[in-house]
C-alpha cells in the first residue's frame, strides 16, 4: 500500500520543542477555558476541539490564517457534521459580540469591524465547501448567522450588502452543482455498461480506434481531456468524505452521506473503462500483425501520457495491456518491440511504494510549479494511489491523542496533499477537443471479462493444461447460455 513521507512518522511523538500556548494567545486574548492549543515551531499541532473552533472565528484585533481556515473546515467534518460546527461558530460569535457591547469603548466601530470579518470567513467557507450548504440545517445556521451579523451594521449597510453578494455566489455554485449532478451519475456507470458488450467477435469492417485516430500524441491529449473534466467535479470534501467512512471504532467520526463520493465513484469507473478498452480493442483484432501495431500504438500512447503529466490514463493503459486475456497472447507479444513498454513498466514498478513513479510525479510537479505555459501545468496523478495515500496517513495516525487533544498535525499534512490534488484539476486543458475521438473513447463497445477470454483463446489457443481447462468452462457456459 502507497505510503505517505517518512517526516510524518514523528507525528505523535512528543517533542521537547514543543511549546504550549493559551487557546486564546494568538487572538490577543488571555488562557481559553476550553483547552490549549500546542505549537511546535510556531505551527499549530494539536488542540481541544473546542480551542480550535474558537481559533477559528474571528475578534476585532484578530483573523484566522486562511490555510488554518481552509485546513480546519476540511478536517473537522471527519469529527462533526458541518451544521453543527456553524452552529457552535455562531453561538462564539454571540459570545463575542455580547462581550463588545457589554464595553464603553467605541462600541459601534469595534461592532462594524467585528461583523465584517464574521462575514469573510462565512465568505471563505461558502466558497471553499459551498456543497456544505445543500444542508437545509446548514443552510438555516448561516441565514441565523448573518442575520445577527447584520443587525451590528444597521447604518451604512455594508456588512448587509457583503452578506447579500456572498448569498448570491454562493446559490450560484449551488445551482452549477446541480446542473452537474445528473452528468455525473451517468458516470457512475460500471464499466461493462459504458457501451454494448460484444460477445464475440465483430466484423472485420467494423472500426476500431486506429480508424478513429492513429495519432498517439493527439489521442493521449484526448485522454487528458477527459481525465481534466472529470478531475474538476471533484471537490475536497468528496475526498475527505473518504477518511469519515473509514474507522467505525471511532466514536467521535461523522458518517455523513455516502452518495456524495458519487463524482470519485465516476472517476475510478472511467479508469476501468480505459482498461477494459484497451484489452477490447488488442483482443477483438484477428491478424495477429494487427494486434502487434495495436499493442504499439497502446504503449506509444502511454508514452505520450507519461510525457504530457497524464500518469493516470498512462497506468490505466498498462493495466489494460497487463490483463491476462491480452498478457497471455504471447505470440503476438513476441512480435511487439517492447523496449518501450519496458520503459513504462519501469516507471509503474509497485517495489519500494512505487518509487519511481513517485520520483516521476515530483518532477511533473516541480514543472508544473514553475510553468509558462498550460501544458506544463498538466499534472494528473494515479488516482488510486492517491487515495491509498490519504488513506494510509489517515490509518497509521489516531485522530485523537493521550491527552485528548485533537492531532491537527495529521490534518495539517492531509489537508496540504488534498489542496496540492485541488490545484491540478483546476489546470484548464490546453488541447483543443475532438469530439469524433472523445465520442469512441467514452461509448466504443467493451467485451465483459468473459469475452475477452473467449476472444484471446480464439486468437491463441490455450498452452497449459490451466487454460485448456478455462477455456472448456467458457465454451461450455457459452452453449449452455445459448
Amino acid at each position: 500500500m502507497p505510503q505517505t513521507s517518512v517526516v510524518f512518522s514523528t507525528i505523535l511523538r512528543p517533542s521537547c520543542s514543543a511549546q504550549v500556548q493559551p487557546g486564546m494567545g494568538e487572538r490577543g486574548g488571555g488562557a481559553s477555558s476550553s483547552g490549549d492549543l500546542i505549537f511546535q515551531d510556531g505551527r499549530l499541532i494539536s488542540g481541544s476541539l473546542e480551542a480550535l473552533m474558537e481559533h477559528l472565528v474571528p475578534t476585532v484585533d484578530y483573523y484566522p490564517d486562511r490555510t488554518y481556515i481552509f485546513t480546519f473546515l476540511l478536517s473537522s467534518r471527519v469529527l462533526m457534521p458541518p451544521h453543527d460546527l456553524l452552529a457552535r461558530v455562531g453561538h462564539i460569535c454571540l459570545e463575542q459580540r455580547q462581550q463588545l457591547e457589554a464595553g464603553s469603548d467605541k462600541v459601534k466601530a469595534k461592532l462594524k469591524s467585528f461583523s465584517a470579518k464574521i462575514v469573510q470567513l462565512l465568505k471563505e467557507w461558502t466558497e471553499a465547501f459551498p456543497y456544505d450548504f445543500q444542508d437545509e440545517k446548514t443552510m438555516a445556521e448561516l441565514k441565523a448567522i448573518t442575520h445577527r451579523v447584520t443587525q451590528c451594521d444597521e447604518e451604512s449597510g455594508t456588512v448587509k450588502k457583503a452578506i447579500g453578494q456572498m448569498m448570491q455566489g454562493l446559490l450560484l455554485s449551488l445551482a452549477a452543482r446541480g446542473q452537474l449532478q445528473e452528468l455525473r451519475e451517468k458516470l457512475r456507470l460500471p464499466a461493462v455498461d459504458k457501451g454494448p458488450v460484444l460477445k464475440a467477435k465483430p466484423p472485420a469492417t467494423q472500426k476500431d480506434i486506429l480508424g478513429v485516430c492513429c495519432d498517439a500524441l493527439v489521442l493521449a491529449q484526448q485522454l487528458t481531456h477527459i481525465e481534466l473534466e472529470r478531475l474538476s467535479s471533484i471537490q475536497p470534501e468528496d475526498l475527505m468524505q473518504i477518511i469519515s467512512h473509514m474507522d467505525s471504532r471511532d466514536k467521535h467520526r461523522c458518517r455523513g452521506d455516502l452518495t456524495k463520493t458519487y463524482s470519485l465513484e465516476a472517476y475510478d469507473n472511467w479508469f476501468n473503462c480505459l482498461s477494459m478498452l484497451v484489452a477490447t480493442e488488442v483482443c477483438r483484432v484477428v491478424k495477429k500483425k494487427h494486434r502487434t501495431r495495436m499493442l504499439e500504438f497502446f504503449i506509444d500512447v502511454a508514452r505520450e501520457c507519461f510525457n504530457i503529466g497524464n500518469f493516470n490514463s498512462m497506468m490505466a493503459i498498462i493495466s489494460g495491456m497487463n490483463l491476462s486475456p491480452v498478457a497471455r497472447l504471447k505470440k503476438t507479444w513476441s512480435k511487439v518491440k517492447t523496449a518501450k513498454f519496458d520503459v513504462l513498466e519501469h516507471h509503474m514498478d509497485p517495489s519500494s511504494n512505487f518509487c519511481n513513479y513517485r520520483t516521476a510525479l515530483q518532477g511533473a510537479t516541480q514543472r508544473s510549479q514553475t510553468a509558462n505555459s498550460s501544458r506544463e501545468k498538466i499534472v494528473i496523478p494515479v488516482f488510486n494511489l492517491f487515495i491509498k495515500d490519504i488513506y494510509f496517513l489517515h490509518k497509521i495516525h489516531t485522530n485523537h491523542l493521550p491527552n485528548g487533544h485533537i492531532n491537527f498535525k495529521k490534518f495539517w499534512e492531509i489537508s496540504r496533499q488534498i489542496h496540492e490534488f485541488m490545484t491540478w484539476t483546476h489546470v484548464e486543458c490546453p488541447f483543443e477537443k475532438d469530439k469524433k475521438i472523445q465520442s469512441y473513447l467514452l461509448t466504443a463497445p467493451i467485451y465483459s471479462e468473459e469475452a475477452l477470454f473467449i476472444a484471446s483463446f480464439e486468437s491463441e489457443g490455450p498452452e497449459n493444461h490451466m487454460e485448456k481447462d478455462n477455456w472448456k468452462t467458457l465454451r461450455t457456459t457459452v452453449l449452455n447460455r445459448a
